[in-house]
């Protein structure tokens, strides 16, 4: 305990003082932020190692209620639950620290049982950003099957009509409804059918993705939240948002969704009109009239740009993380603009403003994220996936550099 205070403590007295957040000024300006990095890093292991200390055995952090000091926690089965170690597991990556490693594997074993999990699309959140990375990282082959079960879970939402899956149960107010959030849980699918599961898998990954392109796109390359069908027909029925401004409105998180997932799907297909369409997507959120000159973009690209209106952290590190893999499909100079943005986004994410000082904001690493609005739900509060996107973008970043440095001496 004494040495996670000692390291809390020079931690604060660094984040205070660091010169790493100035702005940028050119191309040594940038390689000195490059070293934010570690520092980010570093800092996050130390604050999920707080987090470890809050978080009761049977459930899953969610977010963090500051006026009256309450950590907010969820059971498996809420779509959130395979962020924390998830997160965990990217740390101990990172870091080596096998407390860290230890957490996620105690976390993994209550998540474990929602592999059979067929009440909604969310498999891929649950699932993928857990038990993907536990696999990655450790090898333990375990995993796999678990990873192979979830997949036929949540193929089991393919609806045939519609040629996409169903993310949530039809109601008051929708039919079969498929959000643009759906696009993230494609990844356990395609990755399910390349290492041994049903081929049918990928035919249902890719065919949800062209029914995406096609029906939630508007001209712009903005992205309807919710697309509503006739589940016998297939036919549109509505398009409208759920979490959103209004529903001809550009929920901030749903583009990050979108542009996250068509990079994602060309990764496993090298489909052109994927590519092309996560570039359309990165377009429109980079150079929107209404995106901040930080590019942490307001809870909705429509919402009035003035000081009263939030800011979405989460919807910031997704964008980022998202960036750093297109950058890598793309011609030098586009490759440039887009890392570029997310080492801004990410400068930003890893200021005073959004990161915590260690010790506080409950353990979470980022402040300042926004769940559903409309709803009055997690407003302004810290958010486990806006970490998760975050580390992860991190890492990737981090690997992006390196790979660039080894390129260079080896010239």
């Amino acid at each position: 305990m004494m040495k996670i205070a000692l390291a809390v403590v020079i931690l604060t007295i660094s984040f205070l003082f660091s010169g790493f957040f100035r702005p940028d000024t050119g191309r040594s300006g940038r390689q000195n932020q490059d070293l934010f990095i570690d520092s980010a890093l570093s800092r996050a292991s130390i604050q999920y190692k707080v987090l470890i200390k809050q978080v009761p055995p049977e459930v899953m952090p969610r977010s963090y209620d500051a006026v009256n000091d309450l950590l907010l926690t969820s059971d498996t089965r809420w779509w959130t639950s395979g962020f924390y170690p998830g997160t965990l597991l990217y740390l101990y990556e990172y870091s080596g620290d096998t407390a860290l490693l230890n957490e996620a594997g105690k976390r993994l074993a209550i998540l474990e049982k929602e592999k059979h999990y067929t009440g909604n699309h969310d498999l891929g959140f649950m699932i993928f950003c857990s038990f993907g990375n536990a696999l990655r990282i450790t090898g333990n082959a375990l995993y796999k099957e678990i990873i192979l079960t979830a997949a036929e879970s949540l193929s089991t939402r393919y609806r045939p009509a519609v040629r996409a899956i169903q993310s949530w149960e039809a109601g008051a107010h929708f039919h079969c409804p498929v959000i643009i959030d759906n696009m993230m849980n494609l990844e356990l699918l395609c990755w399910a059918s390349e290492n041994g599961g049903n081929p049918r898998y990928w035919e249902i990954a890719v065919t949800h993705a062209n029914t995406t392109l096609a029906n939630h796109f508007r001209n712009d390359n903005s992205s309807w939240h919710v697309v509503d069908y006739d589940p016998l027909t297939g036919d549109v029925i509505r398009k409208m948002t759920w979490q959103g401004l209004a529903d001809s409105s550009a929920w901030a998180r749903g583009q990050s969704w979108g542009l996250y997932g068509f990079t994602m799907m060309y990764r496993f297909t090298r489909d052109p009109a994927y590519l092309e369409k996560a570039q359309s997507i990165a377009k429109f959120c980079l150079s929107h009239h209404n995106i901040p000159d930080n590019l942490i973009p307001f809870w909705d690209y429509d919402a009035p740009a003035s000081p009263g209106t939030l800011h979405d952290a989460s919807s910031a590190a997704i964008m980022a993380s998202a960036l750093i893999e297109l950058s890598e499909y793309v011609r030098q100079k586009e490759s440039r603009s887009y890392i570029d943005a997310a080492r801004k986004i990410l400068v930003s994410l890893s200021s005073a403003e959004y990161t915590a000082v260690p010790g506080t904001n409950g353990g979470f690493i980022l402040r300042h994220s926004v769940g559903a609005l409309p709803f009055n739900n997690e407003i302004d509060v810290p958010l486990t996936y806006a970490d998760y996107y975050y580390v992860e973008a991190l890492m990737r970043f981090k690997k992006n550099n390196d790979k660039r440095i080894n390129e260079k001496k080896h010239k």
